[in-house]
């Protein structure tokens, strides 16, 4: 294949990047792929970049660096039919963990041979299409206040840093959310927007999404104050909120999120801006290398020639028990 490595230089292991990009490379030009690296120079050049090789005629695009990396190629590749893979070289790389993709650079170039292109969804936040999740609220505030040196250095302690210095001052906001057109009425301390289920690499908050089921799964966390904030998170990381009253779980195609006062967005670890935003599922919007084995609720088309009826079957009989 055609391949172009987009890579950010200040990733999270940035003293070991040009080793760990030419052992990958080497891995691929051994099955006789063209690869070529190309770093990015600042904000928005890896959405540059990837247009660019979609509209050159590259096969493959692959995100070397974070999750933000991911989200810029992923938003210049978008509608096109240059595939989509990453090697895990930022903080959380949450894409990786969810598809099960080593994070030692080599394993996962390797592990990437015997992966197939597959169609999938993106969501989009007003005119910024995201892979994994939007968030709204406390966890956007979170991401706002990290600064790159913090993540480079401390890597995920810096969000949990940050995390606890926004409890200290976090407050629900009166919102109302429009799904599909019904509306919900709530005072929030967070809202997430899943088009996949693995947050922060640590916990499933939209734990019944389906990368390619034409939907985003909503998570509406709800209260007023830090304390609260405190008890819906240690609900989450036990696993429990589902028995939550305060945590309230939707799917829809539209969202629209309209706040008393403007809350911080984020999409893919990103801000992006604040409320009032509209958000939407864009259905096989791209594609992307994905192993053969992902788990049935994670992914409801089968790949091609496979019989997976039965398994699709049991999967959906679970989300629906769930509901």
């Amino acid at each position: 294949m055609r391949t172009l490595i987009v890579f950010n230089p200040t990733a999270g292991h940035a003293e070991q990047l040009e080793a760990e990009l030419e052992a990958a490379a080497q891995v691929w030009r051994e099955q006789g792929w063209t690869v070529e690296l190309q770093p990015t120079n600042g904000p928005g050049d890896g959405r540059r970049l990837a247009s660019l090789a979609a509209n050159n005629g590259y096969d493959l695009v692959v995100a070397a660096g974070g999750d933000g990396t991911i989200n810029e190629v992923v938003n210049g590749l978008a509608g096109s039919q240059t595939i989509l893979a990453t090697l895990p070289l930022g903080t959380m790389n949450v894409w990786a963990r969810e598809l099960g993709l080593p994070l030692q650079p080599r394993a996962a170039a390797q592990k990437l041979c015997s992966w197939s292109p597959r169609p999938i969804d993106l969501g989009r936040a007003g005119d910024r299409y995201f892979l994994l999740m939007a968030g709204i609220g406390f966890d956007a505030a979170i991401t706002a206040n990290v600064r790159p040196d913090e993540k480079r250095r401390f890597g995920a302690l810096a969000y949990v840093m940050r995390g606890i210095e926004e409890v200290m001052r976090i407050r629900g906001t009166r919102a109302r959310i429009w799904l599909d057109g019904r509306q919900i009425k709530a005072r929030v301390l967070m809202i997430v927007i899943g088009n996949s289920q693995l947050y922060g690499g640590l916990v499933k908050i939209t734990h019944r999404a389906s990368i390619d089921d034409g939907l985003l799964d909503v998570c509406v966390i709800k209260g007023d104050n830090g304390i609260n904030a405190i008890g819906h998170l240690i609900a989450i990381l036990r696993r429990r909120f589902s028995l939550n009253p305060d945590i309230a779980y939707y799917r829809a195609h539209t969202i629209e999120v309209i706040t008393q006062r403007p809350l911080p967005v984020q999409v893919d670890g990103d801000p992006i801006g604040v409320t009032p935003l509209r958000f939407t599922v864009v259905p096989s919007a791209l594609r992307a290398l994905l192993p053969p084995d992902l788990p049935d609720d994670l992914i409801q088309q089968p790949p091609p020639g496979a019989k997976r009826w039965p398994q699709r079957l049991l999967a959906w009989l679970r989300r629906r028990i769930d509901i």
